[in-house]
Formats: structure tokens, C-alpha cells, sequence
């Protein structure tokens, strides 16, 4: 009689890839429009589906270069969208600021997720003409604001660490 075993790799998270990424700058100020793609790791998905909603946060700071001190911060910019799964009607709600949209599937509920278009981050004022500034950008899923048990459960676990960053001059 043989023995068959099969190894099982630990499922890790897959990366957040920006598929577009568009400073934008005109006599209004600084917008930010950008596509992420990724898929939730089988975990989230899991937890999702019994109750436990999902942050994801985008963050952005626009700096001015100085040579003769810190960089000057000139604006910041947080956006939070909620993800829940609600089991009685089945749906999935997406909530950011004081809006929610309810989807029939994740697919669309995590499309709604992936991209900003005209995200403004600074007024014309606060950009200077000099061409000295550079942006610092993160959209990460947020376990800090999970349950408490959980953030306990999930510390060190790859599935739960999805992030991107990105550093862009203009």
C-alpha cells in the first residue's frame, strides 16, 4: 500500500499592483486617479463572509523639497472605504464617508474598491510653480481596525498584509 502525501505551501497574499497611477495638476490643484488590482486571500474572504467587515485605507502626503530642512509637508490625504458581508440578504455593502452601496457579489464590491478617479489632494495655492514636490501614496488593507481578537489572531500572517506604496516627483 503507498502512502500519498501531498505538501501544501502556505498560501501567501498576493501582492497590490497599481495598474494606473495619475497625478494630475491644474488650476484647481493636485488630483490623484489610480487603479489597484488585487484578490482578497482565501482568510479575509472567510472572515468577510462571517460577519467581519474589512477596512481599506489610501493615503496620500504631498511634500515640497527644501535642501535646508525637512521636506515640507503641504497636504494629506486619507480616503477609508468599509467592506461587510450581510448573510440575510446575501449582499455585499460597500461604505465610504456616509455613502453605502450594496453589491450581489464580491467581484463588484471589491471593482468599486480598486479605483479614484479626481481624488483631490492639494488646492493651486498650496502647489508651488517650482516643480519641487513629490508624493507619498499607500492603499493597504487596515487591520488595525479589526476586532481586537482578531488583530491578536492575524499578527505575522501574510494573507492579512496587503499593501502598496508608491513614490512619484513632479
Amino acid at each position: 500500500m503507498a502512502l500519498l502525501v501531498t505538501l501544501h505551501a502556505p498560501l501567501r497574499a498576493e501582492p497590490i499592483e497599481l495598474e494606473s497611477f495619475d497625478l494630475v495638476r491644474s488650476e484647481d490643484g493636485l488630483t490623484l486617479g489610480f487603479s489597484a488590482q488585487f484578490e482578497l486571500p482565501r482568510s479575509v474572504e472567510d472572515a468577510l463572509l462571517k460577519g467581519v467587515p474589512v477596512y481599506f485605507v489610501a493615503e496620500a502626503e504631498v511634500y515640497r523639497d527644501r535642501w535646508y530642512w525637512r521636506d515640507k509637508l503641504v497636504s494629506s490625504a486619507t480616503r477609508t472605504w468599509r467592506l461587510a458581508y450581510q448573510p440575510l440578504t446575501r449582499k455585499y455593502r460597500v461604505t465610504f464617508g456616509g455613502l453605502h452601496q450594496s453589491y450581489d457579489n464580491l467581484f463588484d464590491a471589491l471593482a468599486s474598491l480598486r479605483r479614484v478617479v479626481s481624488w483631490r489632494l492639494a488646492d493651486a495655492g498650496q502647489i508651488e510653480d517650482d516643480g519641487h514636490h513629490y508624493i507619498e501614496f499607500s492603499y493597504r488593507l487596515d487591520t488595525s481596525q479589526l476586532p481586537r481578537p482578531m488583530q491578536i489572531g492575524i499578527g505575522g500572517q501574510a494573507d492579512w498584509t496587503l499593501r502598496v506604496e508608491r513614490f512619484k516627483r513632479f
